[in-house]
């Protein structure tokens, strides 16, 4: 089987790796490899096959000997975009790094507008707009998703204080910095949203820029479903308030607890000053243990809140570290 097309190493002052993870693409893979060639001829094309059952892996390496082009077809048999992002992320060496799909959905003609703040040192990521001048809404003919990426994106907006303008966006640029220093812990498609969290959270630079849009071309199908993903979008809310707001999550949970504390409580406390007695048992039993919990669940977010700010100082320790060994650009 053919793995290895040509060298690694890419041509060129700056090293940029175009990372293509592709799962049952043959309809749009060959398209996609030469689009990125035409702009690109000097970068690497890193194509991850995800366990694929068509002709997917066939049809990138011949796309690749016969362009003569500087590329890689890798194989990665754990299932998911994640997964093959990773792959490449952890097995490919380069100064800029970008992921696009391989739906033919993003032109390669904004490649260079999008590497820019990159290659001048202005940003660690940088996420392809597709909502510029609407032209996300104008091609996507699915509306949940849009309005799902709609959703999360004001809540990320609002937790981190950001303004991003596109987060689900497949087309993206990253630095060295950002790509050696960022464990992949999703599944899936949620890695757009993972790498947008990381980033606002563990203070790294973020830029947008405008890219155009199509949809798939016709023979060509969308691995996602509109009602599953609205519900692992719905998951994935609950999940970054769990784990990037800790406090404000289990004080939710603890204030809602205490309002089913006091409305199961009310009635045996109203029965007591009236009579002296407690008669509904149960209830007062109940309203206790609410309360209980909602004190626990207090205490929970506190202490979470604590370790999540001593991870993230390490972290940035690490980060500080690492920029103290590739990024010094002045001696005193």
């Amino acid at each position: 089987m053919r793995e290895r097309i040509h060298s690694l190493e890419p041509k060129g002052e700056t090293r940029v790796a175009i990372i293509i993870p592709a799962y049952n693409e043959q309809a749009c893979i060959k398209e996609t490899i030469e689009d990125f060639y035409r702009e690109a001829p000097h970068a690497l094309l890193v194509v991850v096959d995800n366990n694929s059952d068509d002709a997917t892996h066939r049809i990138a390496c011949d796309t690749m000997e016969s362009l003569g082009c500087h590329g890689v077809v890798i194989n990665e048999k754990v299932q998911g975009k994640s997964a093959a992002v990773n792959r490449a992320f952890r097995e490919v060496s380069a100064d800029v790094y970008v992921m696009v799909d391989a739906d033919c959905t993003y032109p390669a003609a904004d490649l260079p507008e999008l590497i820019m703040p990159i290659v001048e040192g202005e940003a660690d990521m940088v996420i392809g707009n597709r909502h510029a001048e609407n032209r996300y809404l104008r091609e996507n003919k699915r509306p949940f998703h849009g309005a799902g990426n709609r959703l999360v994106c004001k809540l990320i907006n609002v937790i981190f204080q950001a303004r991003v303008d596109d987060l689900l966006s497949g087309y993206r640029a990253f630095s060295r910095r950002f790509v050696k220093n960022y464990p992949i812990l999703s599944h899936g498609f949620g890695i757009e949203t993972e790498m947008t969290v990381h980033a606002l959270h563990k203070g790294f630079r973020i830029a947008s820029v405008p890219v155009h849009y199509k949809d798939r071309p016709e023979g060509s199908f969308s691995k996602l479903n509109t009602f599953r993903d609205g519900m692992l979008i719905l998951k994935l809310i609950a999940d970054i308030f769990r784990l990037y707001r800790p406090v404000a999550f289990f004080s939710g949970v603890s204030l809602l607890l205490v309002l089913l504390g006091l409305l199961s409580g009310s009635v045996p406390i109203a029965e007591y000053f009236s009579t002296g007695f407690v008669s509904h048992l149960p209830l007062a039993v109940l309203a206790s243990a609410l309360m209980t919990l909602a004190v626990v669940f207090l205490a929970c977010g506190l202490i979470l809140s604590g370790i999540s700010y001593s991870s993230l100082f390490a972290y940035r320790q690490g980060l500080s570290s690492y920029d103290e060994k590739h990024s010094e650009k002045y001696d005193a």
